[in-house]
C-alpha cells in the first residue's frame, strides 16, 4: 500500500468514542454538551444538581462521532438520591474512552474541585482539563489554576472556554474528534441524543419547574411522561405527571388558581414544539407520592442505580 493510498484510507476511517464530562455542580457541563452538539439535549438550570442520569449528546465532527456523557455534578452526598447521582457520575468516568474534567474558572480550585482532582487518580482513561467561564477571570489567575491542576493530575491537554458564549468550544470539539478511538459510528448520523423523546420531554418540564420555583420547591420532585401520542394531524399529545412528596409542595407547583402550572406548561410546550417541529398538546398533572426518593422503581425510571444504604 502506497503512502497516498494509506493516507486516503486513514482519512476515510471513522472514529467513535464516549467522552465523559465530570465536574462539580453548576460548572457548566450541560451547557457545554448543548454547545458541542449544537442543540438542546440536556437540562440547563441555574440551580445545582439538575442532571440526574447519564444523558448522552451525540456530535459528528469530520469523520468522528463523539458520544458525550453528561454526568451529575460531583459533590458531598447527603441523601440517598445524592449518593446515587455521585455514584453514577464516577461510573460514567470509569466507563468512558476519554474524560473531560470541567472546572469553574471563577470558583477556582475550591474544596469541590480539589476533591475531584484527588479522586481522578482512580480513573485510568486519558483526561483533558477544561476551564470554563474564562471570560469572567483574569488571565494570570487562569494560568496559575491550569498549572496547579496539571501538577496534580496528568492531563493530555488543557482548554480554556466559555460554554455559554461558545468561545473555544469549536477547538475542543475538533480535539475530541481526534482523540476518540478508531471505530464505526454507534448511532445514526442525524441523531443528537440517545435519550428517548419521552425522557427528554420530562427533563424539559422539570427544567421549567426549577426556573419558576427557585428556592420554594426542594429537589424531591420528578416528572414522568405517561403518554406520547402522534396524532393524525401530525401534532403530538403528551401527558406528564409531576410528582412531589407532600401536599404543600403540590399546592406550590399548582400556584394560585393554577397560574404556576399553566406557566410551566406553556414554556415546556413551546420548547417541545421547537424541538419536534410540530404542534404539541401538553397536559400536566401534579400528584403527591410520599417518599419517592426511597423507591427503587423511581430510580430505575430516571436511569440511576438505587443505593442500598
Amino acid at each position: 500500500m502506497t503512502d497516498e493510498v494509506k493516507a486516503e484510507a486513514e482519512a476515510r476511517a471513522t472514529r467513535c468514542g464516549f467522552v465523559a464530562l465530570i465536574g462539580a455542580p453548576n460548572v457548566g457541563k450541560s451547557t457545554l454538551v448543548n454547545a458541542l452538539v449544537g442543540s438542546k439535549v440536556t437540562i440547563v438550570s441555574r440551580k445545582v444538581q439538575t442532571t440526574r442520569a447519564l444523558i448522552r449528546g451525540i456530535v459528528i465532527e469530520g469523520n468522528a462521532q463523539i458520544v458525550l456523557v453528561d454526568t451529575p455534578g460531583i459533590f458531598a452526598p447527603k441523601r440517598r438520591l445524592d449518593r446515587a447521582m455521585v455514584s453514577t457520575a464516577w461510573s460514567g468516568a470509569h466507563d468512558a474512552d476519554l474524560v473531560c474534567v470541567l472546572l469553574d474558572a471563577k470558583s477556582g480550585l475550591n474544596e469541590e474541585a480539589n476533591a475531584i482532582l484527588s479522586k481522578l487518580e482512580t480513573v485510568a482513561h486519558p483526561k483533558i482539563l477544561v476551564l470554563n467561564k474564562v471570560d469572567l477571570v483574569q488571565r494570570e489567575k487562569l494560568l496559575a489554576m491550569a498549572q496547579t491542576a496539571n501538577e496534580r493530575v496528568r492531563f493530555e491537554q488543557t482548554f480554556m472556554i466559555s460554554a455559554l458564549s461558545g468561545d473555544g468550544v469549536a477547538v475542543l470539539r475538533e480535539t475530541l474528534a481526534k482523540l476518540v478511538p478508531p471505530g464505526p459510528f454507534l448511532y445514526p448520523e442525524d441523531q443528537m441524543s440517545d435519550a428517548p423523546m419521552r425522557h427528554l420531554a420530562a427533563e424539559i418540564t422539570r427544567e421549567k419547574i426549577y426556573s419558576h420555583l427557585h428556592q420554594e420547591l426542594p429537589y424531591q420532585s420528578t416528572v414522568e411522561t405517561d403518554s406520547w401520542k402522534d396524532r393524525k394531524d401530525k401534532s403530538i399529545r403528551i401527558e406528564q405527571t409531576i410528582f412531589v412528596e407532600r401536599e404543600s409542595q403540590r399546592k406550590i407547583v399548582l400556584g394560585k388558581g393554577g397560574a404556576t402550572i399553566k406557566s410551566i406548561g406553556a414554556q415546556a410546550r413551546a420548547e417541545l414544539a421547537e424541538i419536534t417541529g410540530v404542534t404539541v398538546h401538553l397536559f400536566l398533572f401534579v400528584k403527591v407520592r410520599e417518599n419517592w426518593g426511597d423507591d427503587p422503581e423511581r430510580y430505575r425510571e430516571i436511569g440511576l442505580e438505587f443505593p442500598k444504604e
